[in-house]
């Protein structure tokens, strides 16, 4: 990778304005990054190291802190819901990845083509994202009510109905379901906008070739979407890991829904273990970052950049 040169005039030094105008145009780009860095030390950086130091702490605010090394980790590997957050975390990732980045690519093929109802589809489906998980977490309550329209729906068919968030064979599912729904119409347009930006010629191309319609999306279409694919893999997995909020509103933890991020806001709130709480979010951040690396090392060589 080659760094980019800066051509400095022979004169520049030696006159005082062009002087200026070269330490400006030196100072100018750290100076407008400067505010996006600032906010990530203080609200991101600054919060993670303290969470690390704090794992290896007995946190109480009237006594103060007593260092207790790893004795947080013990407990926490150790806590009976601990290992059952980590799977619950994991099949709600591993399915929410799955779902949202093949959904997504389905819908994008399918309104890639720009005409008046595709234009209406994309509003429509974008409008999930945009309505508060309160809003719509409510909203899926009553539809999956044991006398709600998905059971009703169900008894047109003859089919018993199910306990969506109130049976542990159903209630994850549920989840996923509702956090697919809010986040579909998001994705899908991302991967829609690659879509449209891959050069007509190849297509033409391969049609003059006589390739199939399947040969020419595995050949062709999935190798030029890859960055697309491969940006939304990590970032769904990310925001996969940190799920709280379906959890809390929908299940509260319950019928084996319990999670990472929800064991942390339990053994801090409730529990009043704050510095388990720390070393839960450290181990957290830690599995974050193997899955990140593991991406970049596996299939960031897969991923075609134009």
């Amino acid at each position: 990778m080659t760094k980019a040169k800066v051509d400095v005039p022979a004169n520049a030094l030696s006159n005082p304005k062009r002087k200026k105008v070269y330490i400006g145009r030196l100072v100018l780009p750290y100076a407008m990054v400067l505010p996006t860095v600032l906010l990530l030390a203080v609200f991101t950086f600054y919060p993670a190291i303290d969470m690390i130091i704090n794992s290896f702490y007995d946190i109480n605010v009237f006594k103060g802190n007593t260092f207790v090394g790893f004795d947080n980790y013990v407990r926490l590997f150790n806590h009976p819901d601990f290992w059952p957050a980590v799977r619950n975390t994991l099949i709600y990732t591993l399915g929410s990845v799955f779902f949202l980045i093949v959904l997504g690519l389905i819908f994008a093929l399918w309104l890639q083509r720009s005409t008046f109802i595709n234009g209406i589809v994309q509003r429509f489906m974008f409008l999930p994202h945009i309505c508060a998980l309160l809003s719509v977490a409510m909203i899926f309550q009553w539809l999956m009510d044991d006398e709600g329209l998905f059971n009703f729906v169900l008894s047109w068919f003859n089919l018993p109905g199910l306990k969506w968030f109130n049976s542990s064979d159903t209630a994850m599912i549920s989840i996923m379901i509702v956090s697919i729904w809010k986040g579909i119409g998001y994705y899908a347009l991302i991967l829609l906008s690659a879509v449209k930006s891959i050069p007509t010629e190849l297509l033409e191309a391969a049609d003059l070739d006589d390739s199939g319609k399947l040969r020419t999306f595995f050949k062709i279409s999935l190798p030029m979407l890859s960055p697309q694919i491969f940006f939304l893999l990590i970032t769904i997995t990310i925001n996969s890991f940190k799920v709280f909020d379906s959890v809390r509103i929908l299940t509260n933890g319950l019928c084996d829904t319990n999670v990472l991020v929800f064991l942390i806001y339990t053994l801090n709130k409730t529990s009043g273990q704050a510095g388990v709480a720390a070393a839960a979010g450290t181990v957290l951040l830690i599995i974050l970052m193997i899955f990140t690396v593991i991406y970049f090392r596996v299939l960031g060589k897969r991923v075609h950049y134009q």
